[in-house]
């Protein structure tokens, strides 16, 4: 298993202690560090506990960050407005997050190369493809990051191997040193905001992905909007542009590859077969791949057909933008949407609103989405995605769709976007039982 020696006897501070957090104390145990750690469920600390039964517990909001090499802390944490993150910067402590550290063990890894891909939309279909095209033509390679096993948890891979990461903005935040052999860019758009001065902060975040590549990196952008394009433009001396584009990509040969279908995914396809060429696979290779990849759960997911109509999770769809396909795709829609929201609008999505027969709002967003869609189409407000999916379920006819794709995050009312999928994909089976 993973471990960095270089942090034996350092005392670091771990705040959160969800899965990202169990992992990183792992990792500290395993690299001969000492750790004290907090999290503000009791439930959770007392899953820690079980797990280190010896674990130092205090309470951050009284922990001298001078006393401490370092704070660790979950994607989660909003570093532009929580006060902990406002402490460790004037203690002057580092803020870590998990890829940070698993930097600090890739000394001790076998010979290996990293592509770490971000964007705002298509990350983790990319972050897939690149990992299946990559398996398939027998190189060995490992899903992790944003998506997969949590990369601390890991073992290593023999020499040779591929670590395909997805990186989230947040993530980007929290490392300083990761080095990429190839980091992909999908695209940007609106989303975060709350987490960032603006679009420009988040653009800023998403390029430092490239500041921390060395010499000789290949830096795969789709340069189809503003950002993408600055960030090209703005490459370290020494960085490898490989610049792609979604029209790129052969609508005819594109027929050919079934989970790969729609404008959306033309991007993804090109972001993900720059990377690996890169890499060394050959047109043979990489049109196997794209053929036989299975798709993304909760991406645009068919989970079942009730009564002659479809039900679609697209639970990781947590931006208008990322919603604008599905709506793209289906016919005769019931769409549920709401949660947690990004942005207080839905412009991504209105000009696809012909395919929607009705809409139902649910969580935190209800009302701000109530009242953009109700003067162009019957929306209900369901409050929950157990009220949505019956009363989809009511009104929807055979050949219809009834489309969880919420343009919000989840977390108002669930973990994740993964626990919001599978709760869909429950009540979808409970209908049909």
């Amino acid at each position: 298993m993973l471990a960095a020696p270089a942090l034996s006897g350092k005392r670091l501070a771990v705040y959160g202690l969800a899965r990202s957090g169990l992992s990183a104390l792992r990792f500290l145990q395993r690299s001969g560090a000492q750790a004290v750690a907090w999290d503000e469920a009791p439930a959770a600390r007392e899953t820690a506990l079980a797990e280190f039964p010896g674990l130092s517990l205090q309470d951050f909001a009284t922990l001298d960050l001078t006393t401490v090499d370092g704070l660790i802390v979950s994607p989660g944490v909003p570093l532009n407005r929580h006060p902990l993150a406002a402490r460790a910067r004037a203690a002057g402590t580092p803020i870590l997050g998990d890829m940070e550290l698993w930097q600090q063990a890739r000394e001790t890894l076998p010979a290996h190369r990293l592509v770490g891909i971000t964007g705002t939309n298509g990350k983790s279909t990319t972050t897939a493809l690149i990992h299946h095209l990559l398996e398939q033509a027998g190189v060995t390679a490992r899903l992790g990051g944003n998506i997969g096993l949590p990369v601390l948890d890991a073992g290593p891979l023999p020499a040779g191997g591929v670590y395909v990461v997805e990186l989230s903005s947040y993530q980007i935040d929290l490392a300083q040193h990761l080095a990429c052999d190839v980091a992909v860019y999908t695209n940007l758009t609106p989303d975060h905001l709350d987490r960032y001065d603006g679009m420009a902060g988040y653009a800023a975040s998403k390029a430092r992905l490239f500041t921390m590549q060395r010499p000789g990196a290949t830096a795969v952008i789709a340069t189809d909007d503003d950002y993408t394009r600055a960030a090209a433009a703005g490459l370290p001396a020494g960085v490898v542009l490989a610049e792609v584009h979604a029209a790129d990509v052969d609508p005819a040969a594109q027929a050919n590859w079934p989970a790969l279908q729609g404008p959306h995914n033309a991007q993804n396809v090109a972001c993900a077969v720059a990377a690996v060429r890169c890499l060394g696979l050959s047109d043979a290779q990489i049109e196997a791949g794209l053929r036989s990849f299975p798709g993304l759960p909760h991406r645009m997911e068919i989970v079942g057909f009730v009564g002659g109509v479809r039900y679609v999770n697209d639970s990781k769809a947590t931006n208008p933008t990322s919603v604008a396909p599905a709506l793209q795709a289906f016919d005769h829609l019931h769409w549920i949407l709401g949660g947690q929201a990004k942005t207080a609008e839905l412009d991504a999505c209105l000009p696809h609103l012909a395919h929607v027969k009705a809409a139902y709002v649910i969580g935190e967003a209800a009302p701000l989405f109530a009242s953009i869609l109700k003067p162009l189409l019957p929306v209900t407000n369901a409050g929950t995605l157990k009220v949505a999916v019956e009363a989809a379920q009511a009104a929807a006819a055979p050949g219809d769709t009834v489309l969880l794709s919420p343009a919000c995050a989840s977390f108002d009312q669930f973990s994740d976007y993964e626990a919001r999928g599978a709760a869909f994909r429950d009540l979808v089976k409970g209908l049909s039982a």
